[in-house]
C-alpha cells in the first residue's frame, strides 16, 4: 500500500544554476519576452484561460488529427468517476489496423489549471504512425474550481473505461502505456500508482515527461531554478495550491495528487522520465526514478543538459529537443517489442 508521506532531508546548499544549452537559450530569451519566469500566479489564471480557450481555437481539428486518412478520430464522451460529469477523450485510431493494437493514454499538462485533451498530440501521432499504436488522450477538470481528488479521479476513469472498451477500440488492454508532460506526466504517474492500488488495469508503461510530482516544492533545484526559466517555483507553489489549497506542503498530502509522497514505489509498470537540467523539476523527477530503481522496479532516466521546462515544445528544431523525442521513441519501441 501507499502511504502519505516519505521521510525528507535537511536543505541541501546549491551553487549557481546551470547554464541552459545556448540553443535554448535563445528561445528561453524570446519566450521570456512574453510569458516572464513568476508570470503566473493564482491571480492571473482567468486571464491566462483567456489566452488558452483564443490558443484552443487554433487547436487541431479531427481532420487535423486525421493526417489524410492516416487515422480514425473521434472525441467521445464517456462516464467520470461516480458522481461525478463524463469526461471527454479524444480517441485516434491507425485506420487499416487488422489486430487490437497498443494504446498510449495520454494526459495534458497545464499547471493543473490549463489545458485541454488536444494538447500535445502530435509527437505522440508521429510515434504511433512508426510505431502503430492508438492514442486516447483525456480531458480532466481543472483546478483550483476541482480540486484533488477530481482530476487524477477523471484521468483513471478515462483509463478504466478506455480498458474495459479495449475490444471495441481495436485495443489490446494488456498493451496500455500511460503518458504525461508536466502536470500530465504527475497525474500519469499518480494513475500508475491508483491502477496498481486498486488492481485496475495492468499498464505496461508509464512515459513520464518532466513530470509535475511534488507539492513541497523545496528541492534544490527548486530552489536553485527560483526565477529562471519556464516554471519556477513561484509558479509551481501557484498549480499546487491551486489543485490542493492549504493541504499543501503539509503531511495531509496523498500520493495520488503528488506522487513523490509515496513511500512503496515498488510493483509500477516500466517508467521512462525525463527532465532538464535547468528547471525546477530536476530533483524531484531523479529522485522519483531512483526510487523505483531502489523498489526493484525498472525506469530509464534522462536528465537533458542545459534543457528548461518543456524545451522540446518551445524549441522543437534545437538538436536536444530531437534527442529527447528521439530517446522516447527508442524506450516505447523496445517497450512494445517485448
Amino acid at each position: 500500500m501507499t502511504s502519505p508521506t516519505p521521510g525528507r532531508s535537511t536543505p541541501v546548499p546549491v551553487g549557481p544554476p546551470p547554464p541552459f544549452d545556448p540553443e535554448l537559450a535563445e528561445a528561453l530569451a524570446a519566450v521570456s519576452g512574453v510569458v516572464p519566469p513568476g508570470g503566473f500566479s493564482l491571480e492571473n489564471i482567468a486571464a491566462m484561460r483567456e489566452a488558452s480557450m483564443a490558443a484552443r481555437h487554433a487547436a487541431p481539428t479531427d481532420e487535423d488529427l486525421a493526417r489524410g486518412g492516416a487515422w480514425s478520430v473521434e472525441e467521445r464522451s464517456v462516464p467520470g468517476p461516480a458522481g461525478a460529469p463524463e469526461i471527454s477523450l479524444v480517441i485516434c485510431r491507425p485506420t487499416g489496423a487488422t489486430e487490437p493494437t497498443p494504446a498510449v493514454y495520454h494526459i495534458h499538462g497545464g499547471g493543473m489549471v490549463l489545458g485541454h485533451n488536444r494538447v500535445g498530440l502530435d509527437d505522440l501521432l508521429d510515434y504511433g504512425q512508426e510505431l502503430g499504436f492508438a492514442v486516447v488522450s483525456v480531458e480532466y477538470r481543472l483546478a483550483p474550481e476541482t480540486r484533488h481528488p477530481g482530476p487524477v479521479e477523471d484521468c483513471y476513469a478515462g483509463l478504466v473505461w478506455t480498458a474495459e472498451h479495449a475490444e471495441e477500440l481495436g485495443v489490446d488492454p494488456g498493451r496500455i502505456v500511460v503518458v504525461g508532460g508536466s502536470a500530465g506526466g504527475g497525474l500519469a504517474a499518480a494513475v500508475a500508482l491508483l491502477a496498481r492500488d486498486r488492481k485496475g488495469p495492468a499498464l505496461l508503461g508509464q512515459l513520464l515527461m518532466c513530470p509535475m510530482l511534488d507539492d513541497r516544492n523545496d528541492t534544490p533545484s527548486a530552489r536553485q531554478m527560483t526565477g529562471l526559466g519556464v516554471w519556477d517555483s513561484a509558479a509551481n507553489e501557484a498549480g499546487w495550491t491551486a489543485l490542493l489549497g492549504e493541504a499543501r506542503g503539509t503531511d495531509e498530502v496523498s500520493p495520488y495528487a503528488a506522487p513523490a509522497r509515496a513511500t512503496d514505489l515498488s510493483g509500477l509498470p516500466p517508467a521512462f522520465i525525463d527532465v532538464g537540467s535547468t528547471e525546477t523539476f530536476r530533483d524531484e523527477d531523479v529522485a522519483y526514478a531512483t526510487r523505483i530503481w531502489q523498489a526493484g522496479g525498472q525506469a530509464e532516466l534522462h536528465v537533458w543538459p542545459g534543457g528548461f521546462h518543456g524545451f522540446d515544445s518551445i524549441a522543437p528544431r534545437a538538436a536536444l529537443s530531437a534527442d529527447a523525442r528521439e530517446a522516447r521513441l527508442r524506450w516505447l519501441r523496445r517497450l512494445l517489442a517485448r
